[in-house]
């Protein structure tokens, strides 16, 4: 990954401008296109298979008119009055014929009404009419929305006082309000105290801002084809804020680093690329399977938001590692911190003069290690435990913002009817297989009126078709109440005895029952959820350190954050402790996904600090092997970077609660809390202390674990490798140079061997098919050499194998089997796959010119009477063994490589001209390019080789070499 990474770097550093215009054609385009489409932000809370959405499907169906999206009007007439009184009750009635003109309203039931009981307060100063609107909610139209509390002004001009509710009024719009900007102000301080620079400080927030507009740009063009709750691209844009800004100050930090060490601007870009940004997508693709986990979850709404939430962590990755090299392309080295100043120190000379803030609080830490690390499980565990009460479902109208007319129903509804009219129950009754349709709703209604927690039971209300009907329920309390749950599950616990007694099967449903099994089914998700969570960060913290202790010590510290942000958002949001001061005006239970959200995305940003924190530990104990010093040593080096990175992200997160949306509020309060948490108590003060604790074991990894986990390189090391690797390949003269390599595997290697073969060098190499092979897979780069250095026409291998893989063409001559090919198709497929992108015209122009070089080059040798000349229609098993050569070697050279390997078999084929295939194969390839002949062994009487071409053999040695424990070396020289 950090070799790619630095070539990256280094291209966006070189093609500053190419880049910086692809994003700026990218925001502009994206942005223009979401406006255009006119994409918009809805609320759906559907949940597929589940008794409450099944119902609500199955309403669509046979009874659309009490599916669909309603409204409720509700009325207060002023003190003493009666809304059956005049002109209230005119009003009302008239209010309602106005309303059914309305576009998009499908009925209008009154208070008055036969089939309206209980629309009336028992004081007789409230009421409230039903609007039943065409469609689901997501269907009705702004304007369908504005007709309707148009109508208003009646009832208002009667002296009542008049709320619209329903869910079609939720405040779907999304923007960046004054908290936010200040957040970002905050943000930009701490920027600016680490950097020391207004140009660098600048720079993180850019790049973000630049990611959350194009983010934000595609969900808003993917909200005009599916549904998209307001919550996710506010949750877009928090974390798109907070990652954009950390990732890009984990790469600038390090490039101004490197640049006030001295290291030139081009170098550092795409060496900071390939190191720091190596951690950022390590970080960062965390983040996004932690958030596409959400899709197991099963709840379409929650899918959307993890999709979106990881599109936004996609994009700010791709702006750190590409847009943010190219924006250090233009600034070159103007970044480098001035000579003498606090970063110029800082970077030059960490270890030396005043101890640094972070230094001395790693000491402080490991005074007494144990003693911090039960402080910070004490409070942590504290904290926790209010989590232990976590109540969780959907918002309803108390969450609304105060001064909304959704806020005022809701209050209006609550006063004059009682908490439970705000959550009413739909009971569905099958009536397919009953003949007494009346009586049997009225016993059902009367079974209902016996639960516990009802406040009213309406009359059963049949379907036009006669086959379904549907009974509403007034719960005594809240929506959102333990109560109302208990009387969902008791309402569904009567239905096998009322389908026995009547034949009439019930299912519950409504919004306040959809709401309740999607908490359910949340809650049931949050165990395997967290496992699965934990468990993902357990592998890839093994595969990124080589170690047992550090992830299961990061994946319980992880546990603990969490638990611990829950927990504080249940005594604010759930309790109502200290919510004055956060605006929480109606605590409550909390956010039915707000608890695997926070996983999902503290998952990722936890692991982030983990891997800053603690890959300088790593590097530090390989290189000494002293585990104390090499905490305090790696601690030192990154705690001032991930300080700022942590700061950043509390503002950001907490810059959304105080004037964020009811649901959006909490999630960034858990989140700010949660980011707080985990930075300065569990990386910042557990981690240091549990790795002094654990010593040299905390490096511990069984050897079986080692050889099966992949190396994930997100120090470098193999970069630098590659690099050291490079600047010798290119100091290099000749075509291919080995020193000291051995080839093979490592558990049957041999060699080792030393080559120095020019360009248009005739090798003829000898030794067993398999020494042949291994040598010609590993120059082609398709064999990691085991160990030394190897180049092939200025590539590095096994580093840059890709290059060797198009500059190596590999032909096996001593394969006679018969493929039916002949000259012309053979030669035509190379030709197409090495030039796919050529016109049909000059591909056969090719071919012609392919076939005629091919009997030039086959005439060159003849010492005898001239044989029949190959054409494009011959077949390659009808040719000669020689010309049959010449035909697969020059099919290998339509890729035009720099050198061809051909494999001969047992040795030279016989040829009755006697021609000299060596000069035939070198008139037929270009003069520059090596030619490396394989065979089990060739003819001593050098004559037959000679040509214009030099000649080098080389010799392998049959014998494998099992060891390079100092050995006797198998090493053959070449001999001109």
């Amino acid at each position: 990954m950090a070799t790619l990474l630095y070539r990256i770097g280094h291209f966006a550093y070189r093609r500053a401008g190419l880049v910086i215009g692809i994003w700026a054609l990218l925001l502009v385009g994206i942005l223009g296109v979401g406006v255009a489409l006119g994409g918009q932000t809805q609320e759906s809370y559907a949940i597929p298979g589940t008794e409450s959405q099944d119902s609500i499907d199955k309403l669509g169906e046979v009874f659309p008119q009490a599916a669909g999206a309603a409204v409720q009007v509700v009325y207060t007439a002023p003190d003493g009055a009666s809304v059956n009184d005049e002109p209230y009750r005119t009003a009302i009635v008239d209010m309602a014929a106005e309303l059914a003109d309305v576009a998009g309203v499908d009925s209008v039931l009154t208070p008055f009404d036969e089939y309206a009981s209980g629309a009336i307060s028992d004081d007789t100063e409230s009421a409230f009419s039903q609007v039943q609107l065409s469609g689901l909610s997501t269907d009705v139209t702004a304007e369908t929305l504005d007709d309707v509390t148009g109508t208003r002004e009646i009832a208002e001009g009667a002296g009542l006082k008049v709320a619209f509710g329903g869910q079609v009024f939720a405040d779907n719009t999304f923007g960046i309000t004054v908290s936010e900007v200040l957040g970002l102000i905050f943000a930009g301080v701490v920027l600016l105290i680490t950097f020391g620079s207004l140009v660098s400080a600048g720079m993180p927030l850019l790049m973000a801002l630049i990611g959350v507009g194009v983010a934000i740009g595609g969900i808003t063009v993917i909200s005009a084809f599916v549904p998209v709750s307001s919550t996710a691209p506010m949750l877009a844009l928090m974390l798109g804020l907070a990652v954009g800004i950390d990732y890009a100050l984990f790469i600038l930090s390090r490039h101004r680093t490197q640049l006030a060490n001295g290291v030139e601007p081009h170098d550092s870009a795409a060496t900071a690329v390939a190191t720091a940004g190596s951690a950022v997508v390590f970080a960062g693709i965390t983040v996004i399977i932690a958030l596409l986990g959400l899709l197991v979850v099963g709840i379409p709404f929650l899918s959307v938001m993890g999709l979106g939430a990881a599109f936004a962590v996609l994009i700010s990755i791709f702006v750190a590692v590409t847009l943010l090299p190219a924006v250090l392309g233009l600034a070159k080295g103007r970044l480098t911190p001035k000579a003498g100043s606090r970063a110029h120190r800082r970077a030059t000379r960490p270890d030396t003069g005043r101890p640094t803030l972070g230094h001395r609080w790693v000491n402080l830490v490991l005074r007494a290690p144990i003693v911090a690390v039960l402080l910070v499980v004490g409070v942590l565990g504290t904290l926790a435990i209010p989590a232990l009460s976590l109540d969780l479902n959907l918002p309803d109208g108390a969450s609304e913002p105060a001064g909304s007319t959704q806020r005022e129903a809701f209050t209006m509804l609550e006063e004059g009817f009682g908490p439970g009219y705000n959550g009413p129950l739909i009971v569905v009754v099958d009536i397919t297989q009953t003949t007494d349709i009346f009586a049997d709703l009225d016993t059902i209604g009367a079974e209902l009126r016996t639960l516990p927690d009802v406040a009213f039971v309406g009359k059963g209300t049949p379907n036009p078709t006669v086959d379904t009907a549907i009974i509403q329920v007034m719960p005594e309390s809240a929506p959102n109440a333990p109560e109302t749950k208990a009387l969902v599950q008791a309402i569904r616990d009567l239905a096998p005895s009322i389908d026995d007694d009547l034949g009439t099967p019930i299912a519950v449903t409504g919004a306040t029952a959809v709401g309740i099994d999607i908490s359910n089914r949340l809650s049931n998700a949050l165990v395997p959820f967290a496992l699965i969570v934990v468990g993902l960060s357990i592998i890839l913290l093994t595969m990124v350190f080589r170690s047992i202790f550090v992830p299961i010590k990061a994946a319980l510290g992880f546990l603990l954050s969490v638990a611990a942000s829950i927990g504080a958002t249940v005594m604010i949001f759930q309790w109502g402790w200290f919510s004055d001061l956060l605006g929480v005006e109606t605590p409550g239970p909390i956010l039915s996904f707000l608890p695997i959200l926070l996983m999902a995305v503290l998952f990722g940003l936890a692991m982030d600090y983990e891997v800053f924190l603690v890959s300088g530990m790593r590097e530090e104990f390989v290189k000494t092997g002293l585990a104390r010093e090499s905490v305090v040593h790696g601690f030192s080096h990154a705690a001032r970077v991930v300080t700022a990175a942590a700061l950043i992200m509390f503002f950001v997160f907490f810059a959304f609660v105080p004037e964020g949306t009811g649901a959006i509020k909490g999630i960034a309060f858990a989140l700010a809390v949660g980011v707080f948490l985990d930075a300065f108590l569990v990386r910042m003060t557990l981690v240091p202390a549990a790795m002094a604790l654990a010593g040299d074991a905390a490096w511990w990894l069984p050897r079986w674990l080692s050889r099966i986990l992949p190396n994930v390189d997100i120090e470098g090391e193999g970069l630098r490798q590659h690099l050291a690797d490079k600047e010798w390949a290119t100091g290099q003269t000749h075509a291919i140079t080995a020193e000291g390599t051995v080839f093979g595997l490592p558990e049957s290697p041999f060699g080792p061997l030393d080559l120095a073969i020019d360009s248009g060098t005739v090798v003829l190499m000898t030794g067993s098919a398999t020494h042949r092979r291994v040598i010609a897979a590993t120059l082609a780069g398709r064999l990691d050499p085991v160990f030394g250095r190897l180049q092939v026409q200025g590539a590095p291998l096994p580093s840059e194998r890709a290059r060797a893989l198009r500059m190596v063409a590999l032909a096996d001559v001593g394969d006679s089997r018969d493929n039916g090919l002949t000259v012309g198709e053979l030669l035509a497929e190379r030709l197409d796959l090495a030039h796919p992108w050529y016109r049909a015209a000059s591909r056969r122009s090719l071919l012609s010119g392919w076939v005629g070089r091919l009997n030039v080059a086959v005439g060159s040798g003849r010492a005898a009477p001239a044989t029949s000349p190959i054409r494009s229609g011959t077949t390659v098993s009808s040719l000669s063994a020689l010309d049959r050569a010449a035909v697969l070697v020059a099919a290998a050279l339509t890729e035009n490589p720099g050198v061809v390997i051909v494999d001969l078999g047992e040795g030279l084929p016989v040829d009755p001209t006697g021609r000299d295939l060596a000069q035939v194969l070198a008139t037929l390839a270009p003069a520059s390019t090596t030619l490396i002949l394989g065979a089990a062994s060739f003819p001593d009487t050098a004559p037959a080789y000679r040509g214009d071409r030099p000649v080098q053999t080389l010799h392998l040695d049959s014998r494998d070499r099992r060891s390079l424990d100092g050995a006797p070396s198998d090493r053959k020289a070449l001999q001109r």
